[in-house]
């Protein structure tokens, strides 16, 4: 008796692997193929456009201003300090 369950452990997986895949290669009525590709067109058009308007807003802004440099400080009042 231990050796006829045994045997059905294979066939039960057997069974439930042709159930799967009835299941995964059903015709699907849903979204069709052509809806799918054309969002995400539009998604990777979007992504580009965005890439594109932050190439030109860093190229239109304003250059950036000197930095400051550690070895002389002018102070609002008075004359340039040195850093220690």
């Amino acid at each position: 008796m231990a050796a006829l369950s045994w045997l059905l452990i294979p066939i039960l997986a057997a069974v439930a692997a042709g159930i799967w895949s009835s299941w995964a290669s059903r015709r699907r009525t849903g979204i069709p193929d052509s809806a799918g590709v054309a969002g995400y067109e539009r998604f990777r058009q979007a992504m580009e456009r965005s890439r594109e308007d932050e190439a030109v807003e860093t190229a239109l802004a304003e250059p950036p201003a000197e930095p400051v440099t550690t070895a002389a400080v002018t102070a609002p009042d008075g004359p340039a300090r040195t850093a220690e």
